[in-house]
């Protein structure tokens, strides 16, 4: 008889907040592996993607690291890396050179041509078993549950531990 080695104490809320997570980590494991494929990281290939998204398929470095919500020097990591491989090109904003602007190339959109397939194969099998009534549900719930995570980050830290 195998022993319990781990007690789970969670609570009903936590439980599903980590279920959440759990979804949300499988997927990028699943999904990162196809974009390594094509010589990309998660992040480079959602830069990609936002710049693929916008018009002209440039915008400001800074708008694309508040749509991602990751920090800015690590964005500059991110682009700098992405230009090597050519996936971008970051150039000065012409009405201020203090502003970065990312461009995708031809290479970047050719690429993302490229792993759309895989990536929508990985969609299909994480939603598998949802109906269309189910999915539009869900994504209810999360970005309420976005929403929620969003104004707990903005909240000042509690000081029930002073």
């Amino acid at each position: 008889m195998k022993r319990k080695i781990y007690l789970n104490d969670m609570t009903p809320d936590e439980k599903l907040l980590m279920a959440v997570v759990k979804a949300g980590e499988i997927f990028k494991r699943a999904v990162s592996a196809v974009f390594r494929d094509h010589g990309l990281s998660f992040p480079q290939y959602n830069v990609l993607r936002v710049l693929d998204a916008c018009r002209d398929g440039q915008v400001k470095i800074s708008d694309v690291s508040r749509i991602m919500l990751v920090a800015g020097a690590n964005m500059t990591g991110v682009a700098k890396r992405l230009e090597k491989s050519g996936f971008i090109v970051r150039k000065a904003d012409p009405s201020d050179e203090r502003v970065t602007m990312l461009e995708i190339t031809p290479k970047g959109r050719e690429t993302l041509k490229d792993i759309e397939k895989k990536r929508q194969e990985c969609d299909r099998a994480m939603l598998q078993g949802f109906s269309e009534e189910q999915k539009s549900e869900l994504m209810k719930n999360v970005r309420q549950l976005i929403r929620n995570s969003l104004q707990l980050s903005l909240s000042p830290p509690s000081r029930d531990h002073e």
